[in-house]
């Protein structure tokens, strides 16, 4: 999955001010673009952009470090009977459809849904340069049932959303995820906001202060 080094990125055009500087909120920023360079250099520093209830229009991008970060230690991921049974019945392709994981991922359908066709085009981008990366889940037939998309800077995974269509098909994406993620020494997975449903499979809260620790950490790994 991660067998090949990303294209380099021009220098950011927009300044992140350090975390010291930052509100004592979630939302601690807006404005700049999604640019690759931008969108690197926002994960580098414990950023990521999504769109808020109160945007002005499809330019005013909201950044977030949220002040308890969700992670999910990759030997915490709880596997249940369900999810092995799933995982012998389904099969996982990488980087095949990232396109197509990312739309799943947006279907108008889903509540909460927030991934406009600008975020869709700037990850797209990002995963051609080799920066995004996806996991699809097929069924027998060949159909696309679920899958997760994200982006991975050295020893970070920046989960970004995941979807299903069929039982356990986002679940299984995970389980494969995970393991890629061993194999390829990435050690940290931030999956932005903890969840009720992220905690059942072994997510975890830390403070935003661990978890830029634990991100400088990875990305010099």
């Amino acid at each position: 999955m991660f067998d090949h080094r990303p294209a380099s990125l021009p220098p950011a055009i927009w300044r992140f001010p350090p975390s010291r500087e930052w509100p004592h909120a979630d939302l601690v920023g807006r404005g700049a673009d999604l640019q690759p360079s931008t969108l690197i250099a926002a994960y580098r520093s414990g950023i990521f952009p999504m769109p808020t209830d109160f945007a002005f229009d499809d330019s005013d991008i909201a950044w977030w470090s949220p002040i308890r970060r969700g992670i999910l230690p990759l030997d915490n991921l709880r596997i249940t009977r369900s999810m092995r049974r799933s995982s012998r019945k389904y099969h996982c392709t990488e980087n095949e459809q990232f396109e197509r994981v990312m739309r799943g991922c947006a279907a108008p359908n889903r509540p909460g849904g927030w991934i406009s066709e600008q975020f869709i085009d700037a990850y797209v981008e990002l995963h051609n340069l080799g920066w995004a990366h996806s996991i699809e889940v097929l069924d027998d037939s060949g159909t696309l049932v679920g899958g997760l998309y994200g982006v991975r800077i050295d020893g970070l995974f920046a989960g970004e959303s995941m979807f299903h269509l069929a039982r356990d098909a986002s679940k299984v994406a995970l389980m494969h995820l995970v393991d890629q993620l061993k194999t390829h020494a990435v050690h940290l997975l931030d999956v932005q906001w903890l969840t009720p449903h992220l905690a059942t499979l072994g997510a975890i809260e830390v403070s935003r202060d661990d978890y830029l620790g634990r991100l400088a950490h990875a990305i010099t790994a």
